[in-house]
């Protein structure tokens, strides 16, 4: 039987299932590859490799948005276990508040820690003081709990424009989007969710699963391992576009 979602959960289902056709073409702002980032690097960029430099290996980086929720620490179990990093996109209100302990054991174990706005707002339907409000509100909620506040964030169903832009640059936040999407809202077969990441994924990748989803979190050791098998070596965000490190404002998409 079907996990019942909570009321803001099915909320969430609804607006991502409202954005399938905008599906990687919510912004139609200039953007950059991080292959891009990483070739245009000045001599002495300062930006922190993982396992592998990206110049060389086959990199991709694994990222899950609109948690923390009950199956996050499963999910870190498991990347734990394959000595897989990865990136999350909090959502304040409903999750980083309500899962201190699991946003702290993100961070503790080298993972990205990055937001993904306050209620899950389109930041391009709303005024600047709401777009600051829904960003600035999960900073200092992460900062709160990790003692760091994000460098990075993703805006709800990739919407952005010149507007949010200004603004995440005063945030000193970089907005990340994604290559390889399972739509993970509109199903609960895990089977089918891992087919979709490895139909999609490529070098220098950004896959975009929610770990809020019944059937996300037990696709992912498949997709590790499948991934792992074809010569992949995961790594987060940042890590993908070392030496160079992310320009605050900039729309990164590959």
């Amino acid at each position: 039987m079907p996990r019942k979602m909570s009321p803001f959960g099915t909320g969430l289902a609804a607006a991502l299932a409202a954005a399938l056709a905008l599906t990687l073409s919510g912004c139609s702002m200039q953007t950059t590859a991080p292959g891009s980032a990483r070739r245009d690097a000045p001599s002495d960029a300062k930006g922190s490799f993982g396992q592998v430099d990206c110049r060389r290996a086959q990199c991709i980086a694994l990222t899950f948005d609109a948690g923390p929720a009950k199956d996050t620490p499963h999910l870190l179990d498991v990347l734990k276990e394959k000595k897989v990093p990865a990136t999350f996109f909090l959502l304040g209100r409903d999750h980083v508040l309500k899962h201190p302990g699991t946003v702290r054991r993100i961070q503790a174990e080298g993972h990205e820690v990055a937001n993904h706005t306050w209620t899950h707002e389109i930041l391009t339907d709303r005024e600047p003081e709401e777009i600051r409000a829904e960003l600035e509100k999960t900073q200092t909620a992460i900062e709160r709990i990790t003692g760091r506040r994000p460098r990075l964030m993703r805006p709800p169903q990739g919407r952005t424009d010149d507007t949010v832009s200004r603004i995440c640059e005063e945030l000193g936040l970089s907005q990340i989007l994604w290559s390889a999407t399972a739509k993970d809202y509109s199903t609960n077969d895990s089977a089918l969710i891992r087919k979709r990441i490895l139909d999609q994924a490529g070098r220098d990748g950004i896959i975009l699963l929610h770990d809020i989803y019944r059937g996300t979190v037990p696709a992912v050791p498949g997709i590790i391992d499948t991934l792992k098998d074809r010569g992949y070596t995961f790594v987060t965000v940042p890590q993908l576009m070392a030496p160079a490190e992310p320009e605050a404002g900039t729309v990164y998409r590959p």
